[in-house]
């Protein structure tokens, strides 16, 4: 269980009063059967009708006992597991949100959400199952062969030669079923993804009449979970017949001996009676050890997987400071960075930028334009090369004090379904006026202001009531509101008009002439009066400089401007 056991440990005493009710409630269960023997052979003979209820009154305050005592253990048993599972959620789902990126990427965002989900639901059944199970099965398993023991020792012979072999089968066959569940885990995850994928992705695949190619990709991968699932759930199934057909030719066997022992006078019916009664109790009792077997085959391997997580260091190391005092916000020098560590995604890429300032990214698709930035946020290291803020090397300055000197729009950014203030807030707890201004400054203040609501309109899920050039003005004034020192747009403007553009970047400039801003932009209006502009292509720098430099210098900047702007030099 590896680390899943550092979550039961602060319920086991908890966990170990329910297993002593759970044996208490197991143990009335099995002196039943004995009363019965009792009963039958001893007090039955005498005649002796009030000893003979008293017998039978024991008996059922036995299984009042046994009944009560079970459901007070199953319901501990649920409780606590909720407990555990609970905080077991709490820190995997934490402990993604720290994770590094780059480990973030290696497990893929599908993997998570089943880990999150699947796996921690799969833990709770194995943790719960093993308590209400765990310590009944086997006892009404030992206990039951005691009693028999006691009663028909020739009979009880029967039983122990069964043992050896049923768990042989169970042993053999849950070896083999755990690494089949694992794949099972590993094909649910692609599952996920695609339905991932389809969900966020249901109005391109209807507008480009993709439906039906949906379909059958999620068939195909679907079909792939019902053939793992197939093929563990084929070797684990053998367990029951394999069981049974044992217990049966034992059954089977008492029976046909125990016949033979009264009818010699060897024994007496009601022992016969309460052995076949044990016999059941040791049927049943093995069938539930099956099934714990089976838990622990799908449980043990969710169990490795949310192990692979949690074992997974967060945060990121810090270098020892190395301040330089070169007058700079920020500065790139010659960095570079790989993503698989073979091939550059970028490579010799520098930069200056004093306070205030603003740089422009501009480049195709895949030029490394996002990667610069992610680096410059610390998402990633970077592999050669050194970034600083205000003269300190980034890698030395605590995650938590990088990020809060930030705003920041990606490509795909998210809306809560909640309302607009705290989508702007975003849990931070921002003043009223301070929203109200990145609002004005983001050129959406108009807009909101005319709901019936306001600020306290709630939004749909990913903010599908809105356009997509209000949910980028919405997302620019979450960047702004907590008056970030540095200011990054990633193609945060694609779908605002030339006007609104060109009065965002001036109120901007207005509002908060102190933030350094980074804007990274398919569009050369998006970017031309920026301080400095940086022209990448496959990671690599083609030039840089103001925008009248480039047009009279860089024929790859000219040719971009002359099919954006026809020819206009701005």
């Amino acid at each position: 269980m590896g680390a899943i056991g550092a979550y039961i440990k602060p319920y086991r005493m908890r966990i170990a009063l329910g297993l002593i009710i759970k044996f208490l409630g197991t143990l009335m269960d099995l002196i039943i059967p004995w009363l019965l023997a009792y009963i039958v052979d001893t007090l039955m003979p005498t005649r002796n009708v009030p000893l003979i209820l008293k017998a039978g009154g024991l008996m059922a305050f036995c299984s009042v006992i046994a009944f009560t005592f079970n459901v007070k253990a199953n319901r501990m048993a649920a409780a606590t597991t909720r407990d555990i599972t609970k905080k077991l959620r709490y820190d995997l789902f934490e402990h993604i949100l720290f994770l590094p990126a780059d480990k973030r990427d290696s497990f893929s965002a599908s993997s998570l959400i089943s880990r999150l989900s699947t796996d921690t639901y799969n833990v709770h059944q194995l943790v719960e199952r093993s308590q209400r199970v765990g310590i009944r099965a086997p006892l009404l398993m030992l206990g039951g062969m005691l009693f028999t023991f006691q009663l028909e020792p020739h009979l009880a012979t029967v039983l122990l030669l069964l043992v050896p072999l049923l768990s042989l089968v169970i042993w053999h066959i849950t070896r083999k079923g755990i690494p089949l569940y694992a794949n099972v885990t590993e094909k649910i995850d692609d599952l996920v993804r695609v339905v991932r994928e389809s969900s966020i992705g249901i109005r391109v695949i209807k507008a480009l009449s993709k439906t039906d190619w949906e379909v059958s990709r999620f068939e195909k991968v679907n079909q792939q979970v019902r053939q793992a699932e197939t093929s563990a759930g084929l070797m684990i199934s053998l367990i029951a017949p394999a069981m049974t057909f044992l217990l049966n030719t034992g059954f089977m066997l008492v029976i046909l001996l125990g016949a033979f022992r009264i009818n010699a006078g060897q024994t007496q019916p009601g022992k016969i009676m309460a052995f076949l009664s044990y016999f059941t109790i040791i049927l049943n009792a093995v069938l539930s050890i099956r099934k714990i077997f089976i838990l622990w085959s799908t449980g043990g391997a969710s169990a490795q997987r949310i192990n692979k997580v949690m074992g997974t260091p967060v945060g990121m190391p810090l270098c020892e400071p190395d301040h330089v005092d070169n007058g700079l916000h920020i500065s790139c020098e010659s960095i570079s960075f790989s993503y698989n560590k073979a091939l550059n995604d970028l490579e010799n890429i520098s930069f200056a930028l004093k306070r205030g300032e603003t740089l422009g990214i501009i480049g195709p698709t895949g030029g490394g334009k996002t990667t610069l930035i992610s680096l410059c946020m610390r998402f990633y290291d970077v592999d050669d090369g050194r970034i600083r803020i205000d003269g300190e090397d980034l890698r030395s300055i605590p995650l938590h004090q990088l990020r809060l000197r930030f705003g920041a729009v990606f490509q795909n950014d998210v809306l809560l379904a909640d309302t607009i203030y705290e989508n702007i807030s975003f849990l931070r707890d921002i003043p009223r006026k301070d929203v109200e201004k990145a609002a004005r400054t983001a050129q959406i203040a108009d807009f909101i202001e005319s709901l019936p609501q306001g600020y306290d309109t709630r939004l749909d899920i990913r903010g599908s009531n809105l356009s997509g050039g209000q949910k980028q003005r919405l997302l620019i004034a979450r960047a702004l509101a907590a008056n970030p020192e540095i200011l990054v747009l990633d193609d945060a403007q694609s779908a605002l008009d030339y006007r609104t553009d060109a009065a965002l970047r001036k109120a901007i400039g207005q509002e908060y002439a102190n933030t350094t801003m980074v804007i990274v932009s398919q569009r050369i209006s998006a970017i031309w009066g920026a301080d400095h502009i940086l022209l990448l292509e496959e990671g690599r720098l083609v030039d840089s400089g103001t925008h009248q430099e480039l047009v009279e210098r860089c024929n790859d900047y000219r040719k971009i401007v002359r099919v954006q702007m026809g020819g206009a030099t701005l």
